[in-house]
């Protein structure tokens, strides 16, 4: 690590460089807010996709997510024993598919409004500095990648 005024100290130079820094210190803010109701920034993505397509499967969560199954397995066994989710269907041999209880709906909520909140904060942090970086950008952004939210 460098020292004060080092090249670690100062601000990427690239557009690129600034957009993976911010996201990762945006990760982090979001996760501070999203952990004091039982959740990560993994529970609450997993919960809101079963709540917008109830009856997904493990191995539907793990596509959407770009894991293993087995990773789906540890964080939908997170959601069950905080009460979010449960078992829908038919079970063993079939395809098993998940729903999201009514706690599950809370803790989305309070997600949801955590969001909010962040998003409040970030908008009088920018001030009139995020007139650039405004939604559309960022949605910009992220159709280049091809993670065009909702798709």
């Amino acid at each position: 690590m460098t020292g004060p005024g080092g090249a670690a100290d100062r601000p990427p130079d690239s557009a690129a460089m600034a957009l993976v820094v911010a996201g990762r210190a945006v990760e982090d803010l979001l996760g501070s807010r999203l952990a004091p109701l039982g959740l990560s920034l993994r529970l609450f993505g997993v919960l809101g996709h079963l709540a917008r397509d109830e009856g997904l499967s493990y191995t539907d969560l793990a596509r959407r997510a770009r894991v293993t199954p087995q990773s789906v397995h540890a964080t939908v066994g997170r959601l069950v024993e905080l009460g979010a989710v449960e078992p829908a269907g038919p079970g063993r041999g079939r395809r098993a598919g998940l729903r999201v209880t009514g706690e599950g709906r809370r803790l989305l909520a309070a997600g949801h409004d955590a969001v909010a909140a962040l998003d409040a904060d970030l908008g009088a942090a920018l001030g009139s500095h995020g007139a650039p970086l405004d939604r559309s950008a960022l949605l910009a952004v992220l159709a280049l990648a091809g993670r065009v939210p909702g798709a």
